[in-house]
């Protein structure tokens, strides 16, 4: 790597930790803000001995991600208590074993922020960063939070996109300008005017992967359509 390009990786990475840190201390919207600290304080009882992370989850994965992986929010007991998007529950042992197994996660499994999960090539962040009550986020909220999300990826700069669902599509395409968008379905495909193409996943929620609506061979076709799209 060149001292031009490695200053570059280093300005973004600084310039995306200085967004988790706002992230981190954001208390724009009240409702999302007393969710998360209840869930902190309750806890669930498996949980019990963990000091909750309980405020907003910055975004993780590589500052120059050529693929970007879209969630919807953290879950309450998952990012909202280590801290990182998508790990410490059964979502994020699906989303990082299917990275894994398409050799972009060092590990199979993200189960704290201290686990060395490291990532490559891809970049995972979500619209909404506090967990809201019923993973159902309001509209207001949505929007007041998504300033984030438009932040990073004009810094990632990806040009490959995986969204997990109908909500992270929706937002996805109207920040690319994607007019009219195809309908919503796993695997279907939208390209951008500026060229980025997105590739939809039904998500990793306990409510598809226990049905099977959405398998693991499902999950790694995306990830493999998404690396051939990306040159990886």
């Amino acid at each position: 790597m060149s001292a031009e390009a490695g200053a570059d990786r280093a300005g973004r990475a600084a310039a995306l930790a200085a967004i988790g840190e706002e992230v981190a201390a954001c208390r724009a919207c009240p409702r999302l803000v007393a969710w998360r600290e209840q869930v902190a304080a309750e806890k669930r009882a498996a949980y019990l001995e963990w000091d909750y992370w309980g405020r907003g989850v910055p975004a993780f994965g590589d500052p120059e991600a050529r693929i970007a992986v879209i969630g919807l929010a953290p879950a309450a007991h998952g990012a909202n208590r280590t801290g990182r998007m998508f790990t410490g529950d059964r979502s994020g042992d699906w989303l990082y074993g299917a990275l894994h197994r398409a050799g972009l996660a060092r590990l199979p499994t993200s189960t704290h922020v201290d686990d060395g999960q490291e990532l490559t090539g891809v970049f995972i962040t979500a619209p909404v960063r506090c967990a809201p009550p019923d993973n159902k986020p309001t509209i207001d909220e949505r929007d007041r939070c998504s300033v984030f999300l438009h932040r990073e990826l004009e810094l990632v700069r990806p040009s490959v996109f995986v969204v997990l669902g109908g909500f992270a599509y929706e937002v996805l395409c109207r920040h690319l300008g994607i007019r009219p968008r195809p309908k919503f379905g796993h695997g279907v495909e939208a390209s951008a005017p500026g060229g980025e193409v997105v590739v939809c996943s039904y998500h990793v929620s306990q409510q598809n992967t226990f049905t099977g609506r959405l398998t693991e061979p499902m999950l790694d076709a995306v990830f493999s359509r998404a690396k051939e799209l990306a040159g990886l």
